[in-house]
């Protein structure tokens, strides 16, 4: 039992550094235009950048319930391996490409390989912890993903120093290597018998699955919130570095590294925090998970219009600090909210459609924001995002009412 709960941890180690390369991956490219485009003048255009950062969100999204319901039948762990491999691989082949268009589709490539990911990374961890630890393991988990913003914003850093193509060719090459790593060390979760294990693991049927997932009305009320926020949220990972290069008058070497950073680091504190929390106050009271996502997604409100209409350095980075510590809170809860309406059998399944719906809405405002970009009303535009937030957050507060502090108590 003991080895058990210590390599429930391990698992949440092993999965953290997957999670820093997943983000890293991605986010870099937001900041390495500047350097891309010399090379690859269509770049030039902050609409065509807009469709490039667009099209990955676009492929992520649909694919991220077909993500949910591979991770409910088949092995994690390979599935873990392999999308880390193909991403990784992605990166790599990135820096020989010379054209928009060979952008364009690795990007989409890398989009169906990093949705492969997130639902069965967090439906692991869900697994191996029980409702008294599970907030603060996913939150650990999440600082990955922030760590690897925040280094992903060193993008345009590193290529002004030696260049674009080197840049992902090195992170390429680290997540090749770190793949080869998980094959050793990480491992499946076993039911406590190969029977159960089968029936959990291959026999849940696709078309029941769906069936109760969009015959509850709670899962419904969780994909409009987990949507409504990701707006602002992908907004930030997509557009925050222009953001404040233009409202700052920095180059983009400078803005990438401040703006991610000041991200990643509140919310690293927010996930930590929103964890802790959020673990302690659900023994106490059923809606202590939905309370704490709630605290943290009202501090998002005042920073958007503070990041939206700031134009010093104090304000700005102030309320961008401010932001990631309420959206870390927030993120730190959604699979542990998720846990309490849904059956571990059909958990990965859920936040595959939950990613979708998020995805979707990021790739809408990534869209947005470019075009937004191009006619110089990025901050309003972002500003604007705190209207449908508080809209969310009532939504949140009003309908989810959980019986229980785990579905698999009932």
């Amino acid at each position: 039992m003991k080895e058990t709960k210590r390599y429930a941890w391990v698992v949440v180690g092993l999965l953290w550094f997957v999670a820093l390369l997943n983000y890293m991956d991605r986010q870099m490219l937001s900041t390495m235009r500047p350097a891309m485009q010399v090379d690859i003048q269509d770049l030039q255009s902050a609409t065509n950048f807009g469709y490039l950062m667009a099209i990955f969100l676009w492929i992520y999204g649909f694919m991220s319930p077909v993500s949910g319901i591979i991770a409910d039948k088949l092995n994690r762990k390979w599935l873990i391996v392999g999308s880390l491999l193909v991403w990784s691989a992605v990166t790599f082949l990135m820096g020989y490409a010379t054209t928009f268009n060979q952008i364009y589709w690795l990007r989409a490539l890398m989009g169906v390989s990093e949705a492969l990911y997130i639902p069965a990374g967090l439906s692991l961890i869900a697994d191996y912890h029980s409702s008294k630890t599970r907030s603060v393991a996913i939150g650990i988990h999440m600082t990955g993903l922030y760590m690897g913003q925040a280094l992903g914003g060193f993008g345009a850093t590193i290529a002004s120093k030696f260049s674009w193509q080197a840049t992902f060719h090195s992170f390429g090459l680290v997540g090749i290597v770190y793949a080869l790593v998980l094959v050793f060390f990480l491992r499946e979760k076993k039911a406590s018998t190969v029977q159960e294990s089968e029936s959990i693991r291959v026999k849940p049927n696709l078309f029941k699955g769906l069936a109760l997932l969009f015959s509850n009305i709670s899962f419904w009320v969780i994909l409009i919130y987990f949507a409504i926020p990701s707006l602002p949220g992908w907004a930030t990972k997509n557009w925050l570095p222009t953001l404040f290069a233009n409202n700052l008058k920095i180059d983009m070497a400078q803005a990438g590294p401040i703006s991610t950073i000041t991200i990643a680091a509140s919310s690293f504190l927010g996930v930590i925090f929103g964890g802790i929390l959020s673990d302690r106050w659900v023994q106490k009271n059923i809606k202590g998970r939905i309370y704490t996502s709630a605290i943290g997604l009202a501090l998002t409100i005042p920073s958007l219009l503070l990041i939206g209409f700031g134009h010093s350095l104090f304000n700005i980075i102030g309320a961008a600090f401010c932001f990631g510590f309420g959206y870390g809170m927030f993120d730190a809860n959604n699979m542990p909210i998720l846990c309490q309406f849904v059956s571990a059998k059909y958990r990965a399944t859920a936040y595959g459609i939950m990613n979708m719906t998020g995805v979707f809405a990021g790739a809408f405002i990534t869209d947005f924001l470019g075009k937004s970009t191009d006619s110089g009303s990025l901050g309003k535009d972002f500003a604007m995002l705190s209207v449908i937030v508080l809209i969310a957050l009532l939504v949140q507060l009003y309908f989810l009412r959980p019986k229980f502090n785990d579905f698999e108590d009932a």
